[in-house]
């Protein structure tokens, strides 16, 4: 994407990502850990609300009025704008919190020296794409994903780049993950045939229908005929796996 401003597939992915994209305890565990003793977070990408914690002050930055319009009313209300243009005076936060979203960041950089201006502290939690690239699904069903999806995930690396003293921390996915971002499913293939689960994560927007529609068909069949579990069959008694999912903690 260029430019700034909100993406249409956010609204896309935004119809019944509450229902599908659950806050994960162990994820959440994590996020709380990274954030320490933050008061003030701002919530850059914030969507529904997920990982917010409670009983901090909370100010929510959302592009989508379709993710906004599925915040509890138990949460703090969101502000509609986008990461490179946050409405919030200079050292306004105690932590800039990114969650699952830098990916859809029009500018990148723009947007992490946005996080630099508003707080000391920055947490991000993301995808590397060289260890998500080498997920059964990507590689085996669904490679133009490789192109898309993994092609927009900047390089965590790069990311601890962009923050003085950054710290990186893998976060392990456990398998009945109830945050529902495409990974998350590493070990329940078979919830990848269900539309509502695919429609709320960004991968699936990212191809074509028909491609789509091919991937799939390539998975039932292989589950179908006990390929998949004689290659993975593994990872279904598996607790936990490292697709990639890490936290950049600058400050």
């Amino acid at each position: 994407m260029n430019g700034v401003g909100p993406s249409p597939r956010c609204d896309e992915i935004g119809v019944g990502y509450g229902g599908i994209r659950r806050p994960d305890p162990a994820i959440e565990r994590a996020i709380e850990t990274a954030l320490d003793g933050a008061r003030r977070i701002v919530n850059i990408g914030a969507g529904t609300g997920s990982y917010e914690p409670a009983g901090r002050s909370i100010a929510a930055v959302e592009p989508s009025a379709v993710m906004i319009g599925q915040r509890s009313s138990a949460l703090a209300p969101a502000v509609q704008a986008v990461a490179e243009e946050l409405p919030l005076a200079k050292g306004a936060a105690d932590a800039a919190l990114a969650v699952l979203t830098v990916m859809h960041w029009g500018d990148l950089a723009r947007g992490l020296a946005e996080m630099r201006r508003v707080a000391s502290k920055t947490v991000i939690l993301t995808i590397d794409p060289e260890v998500v690239a080498q997920l059964w699904i990507i590689k085996d069903d669904a490679p133009e994903t490789a192109l898309t999806h993994v092609a927009s995930l900047p390089s965590i690396k790069d990311l601890a780049a962009a923050f003085p003293e950054a710290r990186v921390r893998t976060v392990l996915v456990p398998r009945r993950c109830t945050d529902g971002f495409m990974a998350a499913f590493w070990g329940r293939p078979e919830a990848y045939l269900d539309p509502e689960i695919r429609r709320a994560t960004s991968p699936w927007h990212q191809i074509t229908k028909s491609t789509a529609d091919r991937a799939i068909h390539r998975l039932s069949m292989d589950l179908a005929d006990g390929t998949w579990d004689g290659r993975y069959g593994h990872l279904r008694s598996a607790p936990t796996h490292d697709v990639g999912l890490g936290l950049v903690i600058g400050g």
